[in-house]
């Protein structure tokens, strides 16, 4: 049946009087001749005619097709009214004609009543509706028909009737294949729900001789979706709200079908948070209201944006934190200089590697967190023009260092286990996080070491002395060798305050005297009457004693003629030997304070 075919006859009469009624059941469109019976006609029959009923109907049939199937043009349509699925039409026949909303633009959304369309007849629907398609397709009845969609290119109606080897076979008017691969479906299962179905397909080979005819409709498919694609890109612009369903999901986003046009997804555009797989958050099939963010009128790309839809995050940031202000994050990844945190979905902050303990060197932050891990930290620093808050952990914690003097005053004895071995010396922890340094030199007394490990090794707990603390460059420094006991330590247990002793001075200088004790051990002498140095070396065994003088004087007390005791003393000078007093004995700083007896 061409599109403008006309509508089905009903016969009324009887043939009893020999006379029939042949009266059309719609009305003619106004482009088509009247058929020569609108009226009541009377055909005489007589006793010797050898016509039958079925013969004056066969041959009115064949002249009403005639006339209908002249042509393949088009109608046009003027819609009536629109429901859920389908759009009604006024093609100019009693019934109307249909066609699906999704034959429209935009699913029909801007179709009203009154519009006009060109549409061309396909059939009728189960319900007594014209269908309607709305690009020109033929209903030929006969081989001029054919040849005329042929010639044209036109698409035609035909009917799926059976599956036969290497496709199916299609009615179109005469008996025509249809390859497998041609047919616009997958397998051979889809190929089987095609029976019965009334199909738009091209003639791609005509041969009358041989009444072999072949039809294509994978190729009418393409066009119409090319068709539909191109009516669809044409009406969409950049920062357009549409609705489209998720076809495919990639590592790298997600396409989205827009009624016959793809758009991309891209998975730094679905959401404002960090999305590792599109999968995540997405499924397909999936209804969702994307934005188109470009539309690239070369490729005909479409760049979609799902984040868009929502409030860009950073634009509440200045309001909304602080510095100082503490949060609540998950770590979304490790980087090697620190971990990002998740404040909220689309804001990250960074803890750099150094913000993350107080004392205790890290060498990764995988050392410390891990992926996935909720943190408390506190915020360090904004840059809203960068999207940047920096983070700190090592901010929640207690600083040990705040206490550090209060708890390990100088010269106080620490132990702990000795950390790392360098060729400088040796770092011992004395507190969680806290760490001090036994220089070389400190190490031990008696000899000299080439390296600390001649003495320790990492593990070992030892004691130390507190020597000395710098609280901002968070150093601490420590003596093992101030904890071994000396001669010095049994010379203040075997001796007391009010002792006089012998001794040698060894250097003497402007108000004070360094006076040896006895072997390597020393004490101070001061006294104002000292004069000035004399040249001689300070060493214990460079300075020769002054016999000389220790004779005179031991002489002179054995003949009693000692000085008196209110005679002015002999100035101290390097090398003499003399008689002291002890005045005090420190058996921690492990200094002896003596003057002349």
């Amino acid at each position: 049946m061409l599109a403008d075919e006309a509508s089905p006859t009903r016969i009324v009469g009887s043939w009893e009087n020999g006379t029939v009624d042949i009266m059309s059941q719609e009305a003619v469109p106004e482009t088509q001749s009247a058929p020569e019976h609108t009226t009541e006609s009377t055909i005489e029959s007589a006793p010797e005619s050898t016509e039958n009923f079925a013969e004056i109907l066969s041959d009115f049939e064949r002249s009403h097709t005639h006339k209908a199937a002249s042509g393949a043009r088009q109608l046009e349509g003027t819609v009536v009214s629109l429901s859920a699925d389908q759009v009604f039409l006024d093609i100019g026949y009693k019934t109307e004609g249909v066609l699906p909303r999704s034959a429209f633009e935009n699913n029909a959304e801007g179709v009203k009543p009154g519009d006009k369309f060109p549409v061309s007849v396909t059939g009728r629907n189960e319900e007594g509706y014209y269908e309607l398609s709305r690009f020109k397709v033929a209903q030929p009845r006969d081989w001029s028909a054919l040849e005329e969609a042929f010639a044209q290119k036109l698409a035609v109606v035909g009917t799926v009737t059976a599956v036969v080897k290497g496709g199916l076979s299609v009615d179109v008017g005469v008996r025509a294949f249809m390859p497998a691969s041609r047919s616009g479906t997958r397998d051979a299962v889809e190929l089987e729900k095609l029976i019965g179905m009334q199909i738009n397909c091209r003639i791609t080979k005509l041969d009358v001789t041989d009444e072999d005819v072949v039809v294509d409709r994978r190729v009418v498919l393409e066009e119409q979706a090319r068709s539909e694609s191109q009516d669809r890109l044409a009406a969409m612009k950049e920062g357009d709200t549409v609705t489209g369903t998720v076809r495919s999901l990639m590592s790298y986003g997600a396409f989205v079908n827009l009624g016959g046009v793809d758009g991309l997804l891209h998975v730094s555009d679905i959401a404002w948070g960090r999305v590792n797989k599109p999968e995540d958050v997405l499924s397909v099939g999936e209804e969702l209201q994307v934005r188109i963010l470009k539309i690239d009128a070369e490729t005909k790309k479409i760049s979609l944006g799902l984040k868009q839809l929502e409030a860009e995050p950073w634009e509440v940031v200045p309001t909304k934190y602080q510095v100082g202000q503490r949060i609540t994050g998950a770590v979304t990844r490790i980087a090697d200089f620190g971990a990002f945190v998740e404040i909220e979905p689309g804001i990250e902050g960074l803890i750099h590697i150094s913000e993350m303990s107080w004392g205790k060197k890290i060498r990764h932050p995988s050392d410390v967190l891990k992926q996935g891990d909720t943190v408390d930290a506190e915020i360090l620093a904004i840059k809203p023009e960068e999207r940047r808050i920096s983070l700190g952990l090592k901010q929640t914690l207690k600083n040990p260092w705040s206490e550090i003097q209060q708890k390990f005053p100088i010269g106080s004895q620490v132990e702990g286990p000795v950390t790392k071995l360098m060729k400088f010396g040796a770092f011992v922890q004395i507190a969680e996080g806290i760490e001090g340094l036994v220089h070389i030199s400190e190490i031990v007394a008696d000899r000299r070491i080439n390296h600390p490990s001649d003495v320790v090794h990492a593990g070992q707990v030892v004691k130390a002395q507190v020597l000395a603390i710098d609280t901002e460059k968070r150093q601490i420094k420590l003596s093992m060798k101030q904890l071994i006991p000396t001669s010095i330590d049994e010379y203040i247990a075997e001796h007391k305050a009010g002792d006089v002793v012998s001794g040698r001075v060894v250097e003497a200088s402007a108000g004070q005297a360094t006076v040896e004790l006895g072997e390597g051990i020393r004490g101070t002498c001061g006294t104002a009457d000292t004069p000035s140095a004399q040249n001689v070396s300070t060493s214990v065994s460079a300075a020769a004693p002054d016999l000389s003088s220790l004779t005179s004087l031991l002489q002179a007390r054995w003949k009693g003629n000692a000085p008196a005791a209110s005679s002015k003393p002999e100035p101290l000078s390097a090398g003499q030997i003399r008689s002291f007093k002890i005045i005090s004995l420190n058996a921690d700083s492990k200094k002896i304070e003596v003057e002349l007896a």
